[in-house]
């Protein structure tokens, strides 16, 4: 049986969609929003062991890069933790001959991770905003949570994603709004696992990735819409029923109407089967948010 293969280099050796490989089989090139490379991998490996005919191949590299690729035809398939843009959406047509087509394969919530040695347990939207927005008065983390003692050591540091990505593009609007921008000074990552894993070693940090990143070794904070409003933990209960405030879909989108392999495999992906690896992978499946 052959292996899925996860291809972490150059596309351009690759075969197209329903095209065959160097073995002959049907290569489908999916690529795109970093947040959904684990479950994409998984989804991946799971309907290859029904189908070896097929060889899904995934990249990472960010919901932007993903949409770029699906407009150069690099990609079939492109992963995206935001909504395509009107300026994409032409790009797609007037190079693919085609509109995009949009699927929504799950949901995700956004969690804000801190070191477990850290006190605070919950954070508003509004002391998010003046953590990460331009002009924020929130610096220290005796500011946020009072068990904090201020001192010279409690500096928060402000963990980030990398300019162009969903999840940056997300947070952004949903925590500090489309007319505010982001502080400068952050440490900036280009992945979410990087993210999980530069909070876990750095007792003062704060940083926001999909909860499907949990650790054991950082924590997840509680939070409230409006300072003042009870806060809601980060689970697929909290996102499907709408009460946690930082929760986004998940989207695929492709060149035009999929067919052949392609529109199988997205099939499959939507079926009770490719979302059963959604939940167990931590992030929401579509029949857990209705």
């Amino acid at each position: 049986m052959l292996a899925v293969a996860f291809v972490w280099g150059l596309w351009t050796s690759l075969a197209g969609c329903s095209g065959s490989g160097a073995s002959g089989t049907v290569v489908i090139r999916v690529e795109g929003s970093d947040t959904m490379v684990n479950v994409a991998q998984a989804w991946a490996e799971t309907y290859n062991l029904k189908h070896p005919e097929i060889s899904v191949q995934v990249l990472g590299g960010g919901s932007g890069v993903g949409l770029a690729s699906l407009i150069d035809g690099n990609c079939d398939m492109a992963n995206s933790s935001r909504t395509i843009k009107p300026d994409e959406i032409q790009k797609v047509e007037a190079a693919r001959g085609a509109k995009p087509r949009e699927f929504v394969v799950g949901y995700d919530a956004l969690a804000i991770y801190v070191h477990p040695a850290n006190p605070a347990e919950t954070v508003s939207l509004d002391q998010l905003a003046e953590i990460y927005g331009w002009d924020g008065t929130l610096t220290r983390w005796s500011q946020v949570d009072a068990q904090h003692r201020r001192d010279n050591r409690d500096t928060i540091v402000r963990v980030s994603r990398q300019a162009g990505c969903g999840t940056h593009a997300y947070f952004r609007e949903a925590v500090l709004g489309k007319k505010r921008d982001f502080k400068l000074g952050s440490v900036d990552q280009s992945g979410s696992k990087a993210v999980v894993a530069l909070v876990s070693k750095t007792p003062n940090a704060i940083g926001y990735s999909g909860m499907g990143y949990q650790t054991p070794e950082v924590k997840m904070l509680k939070v409230a819409p409006r300072a003042g409003e009870p806060a809601v933990a980060p689970t697929p209960g909290n996102a499907k029923n709408g009460s946690y405030p930082i929760t986004r879909p998940l989207l695929i989108y492709t060149a035009g109407e999929p067919a052949g392999p392609m529109k199988d495999y997205l099939d499959w992906i939507l079926s009770a089967e490719g979302q059963t690896v959604v939940r167990e992978l931590g992030y929401v499946s579509l029949d857990e948010h209705e």
